[in-house]
């Protein structure tokens, strides 16, 4: 009798664990698109949706921009469990299935200086260029995506966060939706205050190197901040895209993402901004992961 319930145990595990299987994803790691605007290949992690293998249908993709610092296209899988919130959230059919895909944003293994997802000010390193030209189309080419606005999004944290937003206003036609975890945005007033170290290993390559005070509030810097574009890039255009934003009440950005939600509002652009307890790290990430992704995978049932 022992040996019988123990089998059936086993049994029901081992039938428990092809379950789970059949309904994961697939991750995989270095992965790489030569690009000739870097020339380079260009690293990136993507997250192939359950059954993707086994058969031919198209699926919406979403951008899962990394943070910037010590951040890599790895550190939502390894830090945030996004597959398995990705796996949950598809089986349950809170969200259609779809392809995740996440470019390195780092220059090097070093990254002494942060891309900051922008173009360097001297033109030596277009890493929006690369994206916004280069990457999407890649993806396109290489998997079986919806290669269209309708089943394209973008969701990043911090540094990433700022890429989601930014790229959004500045390319309405490309993505459906834009989610941002504490998105990475900086007041002219912290930007003009921030030490010199700082500043230059953040904001150096992208907007000069050596900058003090209000000398870097410049053109470069007017290009790229949130804050200046969406004043100056048409409401109805910015409103194309539908737009999220959670950051934490604790958060050193939480001025900037309050800053641009007041901006939107005056400007009657729709969007969603949400406040919460907590600061800039992966426990604030991963538990506003789930609400970020429904988020997205509305723009592409509406889409």
């Amino acid at each position: 009798m022992f040996k019988t319930t123990v089998l059936a145990g086993f049994l029901a595990l081992v039938s428990l664990a092809n379950s789970w299987a059949a309904n994961a994803g697939t991750v995989l790691e270095g992965q790489k698109m030569p690009s000739r605007i870097l020339g380079k290949d260009v690293e990136y992690t993507v997250y192939l949706p359950p059954k993707y293998e086994a058969g031919n249908r198209s699926y919406p993709v979403i951008y899962l921009m990394h943070g910037g610092g010590k951040g890599k296209n790895t550190d939502w899988y390894r830090f945030g469990g996004a597959d398995r919130v990705f796996d949950r959230m598809i089986e349950s059919g809170e969200v259609p299935a779809f392809i995740a895909v996440t470019p390195e944003g780092r220059r090097d293994k070093e990254n002494r200086f942060n891309t900051y997802y922008m173009n360097d000010a001297d033109g030596g390193y277009r890493w929006q260029d690369m994206f916004l030209q280069e990457f999407v189309t890649y993806i396109d080419h290489t998997y079986r995506t919806v290669p269209e606005k309708e089943g394209r999004g973008i969701l990043g944290l911090s540094m990433g966060g700022y890429a989601a937003i930014a790229f959004s206003f500045k390319r309405p036609e490309m993505f459906s939706a834009a989610a941002a975890l504490s998105a990475a945005f900086r007041t002219d007033g912290q930007v003009v205050e921030m030490d010199q170290s700082g500043y230059d290993r953040r904001y150096g390559k992208a907007w000069g190197l050596g900058l003090a005070g209000k000398g870097r509030l410049n053109a470069a810097y007017h290009d790229n901040s949130v804050l200046d574009l969406v004043e100056t890039i048409p409401a109805e255009q910015i409103g194309k895209t539908a737009l999220y934003m959670d950051c934490g009440s604790s958060d050193d950005f939480f001025a900037g993402n309050s800053e641009l939600h007041l901006k939107l509002q005056k400007l009657g652009v729709e969007h969603r901004f949400i406040a919460r307890e907590g600061g800039h790290d992966w426990a604030y990430w991963r538990s506003g992961l789930p609400e970020a992704l429904s988020f997205v995978g509305a723009s592409f049932r509406n889409g």
